[in-house]
């Protein structure tokens, strides 16, 4: 499922227009909430030179990432507050031992209550996975090797591959079954393919966690370094067949609809009807596998890797999967490794906060319902359905404009914007988790039922009518997200409040906000994957073949701008990889900033703090995307991730935009401005 997710980035120079002390004129009425916080500005630098370190350079020096944290940005800021108030809901829920069984309260007040006992969890040391460990040792053939993996599929264990149900893509109105490369422990396949220092650390790095934690599980030391090799040596050749992010996001090249037999004789060792019986999912008849090239691997490694080896990777993806939940000293050594060594944090989260994440996992919607009585008003949701209707008609006047399409494809391109549909805060009709067994006892039984509940929830949905009342995220979560099967945008509860949206604010901010994220995720329906879907959600050619080529000169250009942009050492931001986002984030500001000058016309403050409404609205861009972050988790960014580095995601938009330029007094010879021939505007 295509997720946009969203991410964070202030300096005086030369600029005519930058705020000086001496700036006073402020005509906003006493007592509104702003959202822009003038501190976190670095007024020593201009605009024009550096905008994220003019608009941010304060806030970075004085937000050092906290010892818990690999990155802290806007992001972060608002999901602490937002966990102030789960971490409250939870508190309440799990004091509460009377709540009625299978209510939302008694879900997770149980779920949490169970996560928090570290004394029963350090008892049981690995006794909650001790049935799944012992079915793994007793395998004796390849048959029950097969049996035991699809069983452990359905509850939540890792490796192998990965296997689904989402829209068909070229027939939205369908459930298919989904089979996708996988397998693989580190972040991304590179991880194991590169020949720089940085990785050949973190694979040395690996190897020893995996020792480590072989020998947690009871092995002697040089048995625990033989497995640990093994465990390598098969991830190894899993990403070798893997295809590269870049090549993941084409949806031609990954849709290959075929019968469930042909993907048997495709791949005879993998004993597909057997697989899909042990994960429910006979149903099907057909299957959409997205790497044929990586099965091919697969059943070819199933029948050349010895079955003791087999059962040493599954007894290392059960151990990997439920580390977090188990006993100290399992969940000090999975944060010595993920933590530590791949992402830079220097101590663990507290255990509430860890526990509180599990839960809006495993129970979103449950912990999602008393999240928005407390904190999510009518008004709210009213504010931002205006703020969405009014960005609709910004991007339905940027396409009747553009001069680079036809007629004809503009035609289409407004039929699908008119067909978008729009989530705001939660769901009208919220998750049943009627049957869930949710109690006390173990924290790690919990987390491997509720894991099996959506597992067959999932594989449930063969043959039953598309659910388009169904949301992907939680309303507690900071973020949003396009999904181009159901042409929708959606905004969680979580994601809409300062310093991306405040009802209370002025309109420049909200705009600047709140208008780009949803601009941004309009965007998502035109940037180079969402521009092969149509109104309806089906991956389908809509455009002239004239004006596609004209796109895709654009998308190139997107691309080779963000190519230029270093990072970390030599270490440069992936163009291709981030193209989508590069597109939603240069078309949402686009969009968000025509419609804040509709909002103008009706009602312009003037200056506030000694910005003008423009200012004010590129200076909100700027800060949410403000983040201070540990080489090792910007090292994973680039490498793993679609969304460009924060100063990028700032700076990248607003030096395409001439209103930028006149809004902060920017001349042609400075660094953010881009020459006319080079200045790029799709949407």
């Amino acid at each position: 499922m295509p997720y946009s997710a969203l991410l964070a980035g202030l300096l005086l120079g030369s600029c005519s227009s930058s705020v000086t002390e001496g700036d006073a004129v402020d005509t906003m009425e006493a007592g509104v909430n702003r959202s822009l916080d003038l501190a976190n500005m670095d007024t020593t630098v201009s605009p024009c030179e550096d905008f994220y370190q003019y608009a941010n350079g304060g806030w970075v020096k004085n937000n050092p990432i906290p010892a818990s944290e690999s990155r802290w940005g806007s992001f972060n800021e608002l999901a602490e507050k937002n966990n102030a108030i789960l971490r409250e809901l939870l508190t309440e829920a799990s004091s509460n031992t009377t709540a009625a069984k299978g209510s939302a309260a008694q879900l997770i007040g149980d779920f949490y209550a169970a996560g928090m006992d570290s004394v029963a969890a350090n008892e049981a040391g690995i006794s909650p996975i001790k049935p799944e460990l012992d079915k793994i040792s007793a395998i004796k053939t390849t048959d029950e090797l097969v049996k035991t993996v699809a069983d452990l599929k359905t509850k939540g264990v890792g490796g192998y591959f990965s296997m689904y149900v989402s829209q068909d893509d070229k027939v939205s109105t369908q459930y298919a079954l989904q089979a996708g490369q996988g397998g693989l422990s580190l972040p991304d396949r590179d991880y194991y393919l590169k020949g720089d220092e940085r990785s050949k650390t973190i694979r040395t790095e690996y190897k020893k966690h995996l020792q480590n934690m072989f020998v947690l599980l009871g092995e002697d030391a040089g048995t625990a370094q033989k497995k640990a090799q093994t465990v390598m040596d098969i991830e190894m050749k899993l990403a070798k067949a893997s295809k590269a992010r870049v090549d993941l996001r084409d949806p031609y090249a990954n849709y290959n609809k075929m019968t469930i037999q042909e993907f048997a004789k495709q791949n005879p060792n993998l004993k597909v009807s057997q697989l899909l019986a042990g994960m429910g999912a006979t149903a099907s008849k057909e299957i959409i596998v997205g790497q044929p090239a990586f099965f091919k691997e697969l059943n070819n490694l199933f029948k050349s890797v010895s079955l003791d080896d087999w059962k040493t990777y599954t007894t290392w993806h059960l151990a990997r999967t439920s580390a977090p939940y188990l006993s100290q000293d399992f969940v000090q050594e999975n944060f010595n490794f993920y933590g530590k060594v791949l992402s830079g944090a220097k101590e663990m989260q507290p255990r509430w906060k860890r526990v509180l994440r599990a839960t809006d996992g495993a129970l979103g919607e449950a912990l999602g319902q008393l999240y928005v009585q407390k904190t999510f008003s009518p008004e709210a949701k009213q504010k931002a359905i205006e703020m969405v209707n009014n960005l609709q008609e910004a991007f339905k006047e940027h396409v009747r404009d553009l001069d680079w399409m036809s007629e004809e494809t503009k035609q289409r391109a407004l039929e699908k914007l008119g067909a978008f549909a729009v989530k705001i805060g939660y769901p009208d009709k919220w998750e049943d988790y009627k049957g869930l067994e949710i109690s006390r006892d173990s924290y790690a039984a919990n987390m491997m039922r509720a894991s099996q509940f959506a597992f067959r929830d999932n594989i449930g949905k063969i043959g039953k009518p598309v659910d388009r009342e169904e949301w992907f995220m939680s309303p507690p979560t900071v973020n949003a997200y396009y999904n181009p099967s159901m042409n929708e945008i959606v905004f969680p509860a979580g994601i809409l409040q300062p310093p991306f949206f405040d009802p209370n604010a002025d309109d420049a901010v909200n705009y600047g906000g709140m208008g780009a994220v949803i601009g941004h995720e309009l965007t998502h329906g035109f940037d180079d994957q969402g521009a092969k879907y149509d109104y309806e959600g089906n991956l389908k050619d809509w455009w002239t073949k004239e004006d596609l080529e004209k796109f895709n000169t654009r998308a190139n250009a997107v691309a080779d701008q963000y190519d230029q942009y270093t990072v970390l050492d030599n270490l440069h931001v992936n163009g291709k990889l981030t193209l989508g986002e590069n597109i939603a984030d240069i078309g949402g500001l686009n969009i968000a900033y025509t419609a804040l000058q509709k909002a103008l016309a009706k009602k312009n403050p003037g200056k506030i703090d000694g910005l003008t409404p423009e200012q004010r609205f590129f200076l909100a861009w700027a800060q949410i995307w403000r983040v201070n972050m540990r080489d090792e988790a910007q090292n994973q960014q680039i490498l793993t991730d679609p969304h460009s580095p924060g100063r990028f995601r700032t700076n990248g938009p607003v030096a395409n935009m001439p209103q930028f330029y006149e809004a902060f007094g920017c001349k042609q010879d400075d660094a953010m401005v881009r020459s006319d021939e080079k200045r790029i505007k799709i949407w």
